[in-house]
């Protein structure tokens, strides 16, 4: 018997999806009502798996919540869990990324925010500090807010190594540490800037979204604004495997939890055209690391379609098949629990 556990952030709050043994979908909430919900994550590694949740109140701010009894009672600190030091200068304006770190770590959860910062708790989400080498970086003065703002979106952390750590900011692009964060270099090389005089610049682009794969953690998955990429070496170098897609600008990319070689896309057609891939809605799958590309439509609407998928709207879970889900700006959401076929 398999049991799920899907959340799906809405700007209308949290959604929580049960499924028993491939039963019927049953969803609560929402919890957090009227707040935006930009991260959540499941942290499966203590005697209970914790829920945690960066919401986004108009009245109070943002916070991180946490439960413990799969949502159906919630905490918040009496004191901010990520609030930027006084001398910054800065303040918190949203969650993009919360991330439990691998089972090297068992305490450890990073959060990512925008502006873009790195904070590092080691109470599994109850408390977080600011990771200042990132913050005060050399670059930092050049990096540009995105279109949706200067968000740090994505934390990859290494399963057998804490001290390597991966980011992508939208607009620095990727930066990693081995040494646990007390140093970082960009790691872009490869990786084009088209908007840019200069298309490949040591920092600034405008990374999407990583994804790591199940097989060989050093191997990375990219999404970039226009270029799909892959890494062998942890990020060091990257390599274009955006031939055989419909389009290579998009925002989401996620691995095949159990699978090598196996991960997913949801193309869009232009960055000043955010719909899907012409106006057809098909997530694609490589099964051979990026060489080629096969789209996946069963199940799915089939005339024109307009729902945009953006980053975190597309996951797996850690079955075998696979769940494979996207959600979209129509509010629309979709399970495969096979691998994606259908």
């Amino acid at each position: 018997m398999t049991d799920v556990l899907l959340l799906a952030g809405t700007r209308k709050g949290l959604f929580i999806g049960r499924r028993r043994d491939s039963g019927p979908w049953e969803f609560d909430g929402p919890h957090f009502n009227a707040q935006a919900v930009s991260a959540v994550a499941i942290d499966a590694r203590g005697p209970v798996p914790r829920l945690l949740a960066g919401g986004d109140s108009a009245h109070w701010g943002p916070s991180v919540f946490r439960s413990d009894d799969l949502g159906a009672s919630w905490q918040e600190p009496a004191a901010p869990a990520v609030k930027f030091p006084k001398d910054t200068g800065a303040s918190l304006e949203r969650v993009w990324q919360l991330h439990p770190a691998g089972p090297e770590a068992p305490g450890v959860v990073y959060a990512g925010t925008e502006p873009a910062a790195l904070f590092r708790s080691a109470d599994r989400g109850e408390s977080f500090e600011l990771v200042r080498p990132l913050w005060e970086h050399p670059t930092r003065s050049a990096w540009v807010p995105g279109g949706g703002g200067e968000g740090l979106h994505t934390v990859i952390t290494h399963p057998a190594d804490p001290a390597a750590l991966t980011v992508a900011v939208s607009t620095a692009g990727v930066f990693r540490s081995r040494d646990g964060g007390a140093s970082w270099r960009p790691s872009n090389h490869g990786v084009s800037a088209v908007f840019l005089p200069d298309p490949h610049p040591e920092f600034g682009q405008c990374v999407h979204k990583i994804a790591q794969d199940a097989g060989d953690p050093d191997r990375l998955y990219l999404q970039n604004h226009w270029g799909v990429y892959r890494s062998d070496d942890a990020g060091a170098e990257w390599t274009d495997i955006g031939s055989g897609l419909p389009s290579d600008f998009g925002f989401a990319v996620a691995a095949h939890p159990h699978r090598p070689d196996t991960a997913y896309l949801f193309p869009l057609n232009a960055d000043s055209d955010r719909v899907p891939a012409g106006h057809r809605c098909r997530v694609f799958r490589t099964r051979d690391a990026g060489a080629t590309w096969e789209p996946l439509t069963k199940g799915l609407p089939e005339g024109d379609h307009y729902g945009t998928v953006l980053r975190d709207a597309l996951c797996t879970d850690d079955a075998d098949p696979a769940g494979v889900y996207f959600g979209n700006r129509n509010g629309e959401l979709y399970a495969s629990d096979d691998d994606g076929d259908s």
